[in-house]
């Protein structure tokens, strides 16, 4: 799962983004070149609501050079797809996570998963100050002008939709943790989040998405393959966006001297 995130980050430039100084978007989305990878992220999901539908005129235009080809993939937003696709490239199952167009969506799985089954459930929410993000997590944000600050709160909803964002967890170091999300600057981009000296996610910027949950991944480590490990599952390692390892991963992109969770789509 971590390598598809982090070669998914690479193909589309390795753009890399420091939420207290937000760059301008390259608008890479609307590149015709790009269009066959957005167009992969919406078809990991059962019913893409008319992304496809809706693009493929913009792509035609985009080819020809007509202005309406600017609009290319701006709509519907696409972050949910993308980590949709990389969890059904890793080999997760629909059971263990949902495809979804919205990540409102499948947030509501997992909690309900986890709710329902707290010994096997694949994902485990945790409120961002009780969980230090590790490679492999989720770590999601609300966007709505009133947000939720922990994930219990989002029952309150009753299922109803509300604007998220969640991105992948591929690497932690010292004061910093690295992530991966779709549709982020209008790419796919690694951010890299401050913490405290212990790992936990530092608030946001005021007028940023809230924290709300880190999903803790337990793919591959639950029966039959055996117990999560106690501890962080990696050590820490020089950040991917100074051009180290990514956490747990050797820089070749071969497996990790050290065994990775057994049978772990995240190793």
């Amino acid at each position: 799962m971590l390598r598809i995130a982090v070669e998914e980050w690479r193909d589309w430039g390795g753009l890399v983004l420091d939420p207290q100084a937000r760059p301008p978007s390259a608008r890479a989305e609307t590149r015709p070149e790009n269009f066959p990878r957005v167009l992969a992220y919406w078809r990991a999901l059962d019913d893409d609501e008319g992304a496809v539908a809706h693009n493929r005129p913009l792509y035609r235009a985009a080819l020809a050079g007509r202005v309406e080809g600017q609009a290319l993939w701006q709509e519907p937003f696409w972050s949910a797809a993308f980590v949709s696709y990389v969890m059904r490239a890793a080999g997760v199952d629909r059971t263990e996570f949902p495809p979804a167009a919205s990540h409102a969506t499948y947030v509501d799985a997992l909690i309900s998963q986890a709710a329902h089954f707290p010994a096997t459930a694949p994902f485990l929410p945790h409120r961002p100050e009780e969980r230090a993000p590790q490679p492999g997590d989720l770590i999601c944000a609300d966007r709505g002008g009133y947000p939720i600050t922990d994930w219990r709160q989002r029952a309150a909803d009753a299922g109803r939709f509300r604007p998220m964002h969640c991105d992948i967890v591929v690497g932690i170091a010292p004061g910093v943790v690295e992530a991966v999300g779709g549709n982020v600057l209008d790419a796919v981009t690694l951010t890299r989040f401050p913490t405290d000296a212990s790992g936990y996610l530092l608030p946001r910027a005021p007028g940023a998405p809230v924290w709300f949950a880190v999903f803790e991944n337990r793919l591959g480590c639950l029966p039959p393959w055996g117990p999560c490990p106690a501890g962080p599952p990696v050590p820490p390692a020089v950040p991917i966006a100074s051009g180290g390892p990514v956490t747990g991963l050797a820089p070749s992109g071969a497996l990790p001297a050290g065994p990775p969770r057994p049978g772990s789509p995240a190793s």
